[in-house]
């Protein structure tokens, strides 16, 4: 069972690495395998609507995006850490996200994500992480990835690595979170054991809020 860590940091080695390290320090602790996965400080494109990736399978704009999406076909859960910019993720892990995520729903990757555990790491000095956890949630939610929590939101407080270490009850959140995860990744091998199947999917269904009415 492997985890990729996602580092959305500009910083390779600042605070969200502190605290992904954390967890990953736990999951290694529960038997989990993990792969750091950090997006770098250059710039990402954000999606551009082609829909390329509907048909060929991947973003047209081969980048780090495509390499992450290869990296998450071997992948049994993830885990997003990002530093907070303006009360939101910061802008390349948006772009990154996005991408990932649309492509990966596309017809040739649409089972890379789905059921698959998925959770949030959010840092910042002082503000604006609820936000931020509630943006990045939302991309396993449409996903059908089980969102695994600690026992408090899955944040921790500082403006570096050092800053992190006072933050006892925040990297306690990290630890339990690990569990949590690891709990969960053993359930799912568990279930396959006794062949427990994933649930039935449906054919998608499309509907349009836009209807045109006379008053």
């Amino acid at each position: 069972m492997k985890v990729i860590l996602v580092n959305g940091s500009p910083h390779k080695n600042g605070s969200t690495a502190r605290a992904l390290e954390e967890v990953e320090k736990t999951l290694a602790e529960e038997g989990i395998e993990t792969e750091n996965f950090w997006i770098g400080n250059q710039p990402i494109s954000g999606c551009i609507g082609c829909y390329a990736c509907s048909t060929n399978g991947k973003c047209v704009l081969n980048d780090i995006v495509n390499d992450f999406v290869e990296k998450a076909k071997t992948a049994d859960g993830f885990i997003f850490g990002t530093s907070v910019h303006y009360a939101a993720m910061t802008g390349a892990l948006t772009s990154f996200m996005d991408r990932v995520f649309y492509s990966a729903s596309s017809s040739g990757n649409a089972k890379i994500f789905k059921h698959k555990p998925a959770s949030s790491v959010i840092v910042a000095r002082r503000a604006g992480t609820t936000a931020t956890y509630d943006q990045i949630n939302k991309y396993f939610g449409i996903n059908q990835m089980p969102i695994i929590s600690s026992r408090y939101w899955n944040m921790v407080h500082g403006r570096d690595a050092d800053d992190l270490e006072e933050d006892e009850e925040g990297l306690q959140t990290m630890r339990i979170l690990a569990r949590n995860m690891a709990y969960f990744l053993k359930c799912i091998e568990a279930g396959k054991e006794k062949g427990i199947e994933k649930p039935k999917g449906e054919k998608t269904i499309l509907t349009n809020f836009v209807r045109k009415y006379n008053r």
